[in-house]
């Protein structure tokens, strides 16, 4: 996507495409494990995102879904387990170095500098990643050309601390997006939203899919993960108790009672 006038490439690749299911993984996560102290916050878990999916990672709190998320990362150092990239390992490289390769996130609290402008806080983040701009002024340019395409046109020069909840978790993904990912991941990033809010933040992750970056989202909303993702990851005390389409994992028995809190039918 190249925004009228700014001479900057926004998106990634080719627009996205339903994930063939003979295409090669972006991301393989093989048996993950992290402990803390006794507690196994995620155990022998293993996934895979093809690109051009949305896919889904949902269970119920302190089920180990962010932390899955700070070992793909790199925020983490697994115990046990693999993490490939676009097939290469990248189970001991440095976020930075994830970063670049094209890995993004946003976080589920979100973080932003609040001194900072909105242009200048999505200008730094354009300075680092997959294709760093290679001046202040070319990352401004694409910073502003970001804050238009996630509907934040109108705030480059507001400090980043006098924006609304909603319009700081967009404010993030543009920061998020300035570093040209091809994987991102978005931590509840519906959290604390209205009904309005949620729907036009859906509306722009549908979007930045079908401009090339594959997504992965942890979310609590369940009309939202039914609605955007086409296949979903469901953990439980750190392990994976089920995994396919939003309607089958939705109806698994141990998912109702774990996620639900209802229990099957007998």
């Amino acid at each position: 996507m190249r925004p009228e006038g700014t001479g900057i490439e926004v998106g990634l690749g080719q627009p996205g495409r339903a994930a063939a299911g003979a295409a090669a993984p972006l991301l393989a996560v093989t048996g993950l494990c992290r402990a803390f102290g006794g507690v196994r916050a995620v155990w022998n878990v293993s996934f895979t995102v093809a690109p051009g999916e949305i896919v889904g990672l949902i269970g119920p709190n302190g089920s180990g879904k962010t932390t899955v998320f700070n070992l793909v990362a790199g925020a983490l150092a697994p115990d046990a387990g693999a993490i490939t990239f676009d097939g290469r390992t990248i189970t001991h490289l440095t976020p930075d170095r994830r970063n670049g390769l094209g890995i993004a996130r946003t976080y589920q609290h979100v973080r932003c500098l609040p001194h900072l402008s909105a242009t200048d806080n999505v200008a730094v983040a354009g300075l680092y990643g997959a294709r760093p701009a290679s001046s202040t002024a070319q990352a401004r340019r694409l910073a502003g050309a970001l804050l238009e395409r996630v509907g934040l046109g109108w705030a480059g020069g507001v400090p980043a601390g006098r924006l609304t909840v909603a319009e700081r978790k967009r404010l993030e993904v543009a920061r998020a997006l300035a570093t040209h990912p091809r994987l991102l991941l978005l931590d509840e990033p519906l959290a604390g939203l209205n009904p309005a809010e949620a729907a036009a933040a859906l509306d722009l992750f549908a979007g930045i899919r079908d401009e090339g970056t594959t997504l992965m989202i942890v979310e609590h909303n369940v009309g939202a993960v039914r609605s955007i993702c086409g296949r979903v990851v469901v953990l439980n005390s750190g392990q994976t108790i089920a995994e396919g389409t939003p309607d089958a994992v939705l109806a698994d028995a141990r998912v109702m009672e774990v996620y639900l809190g209802e229990r099957a039918p007998a």
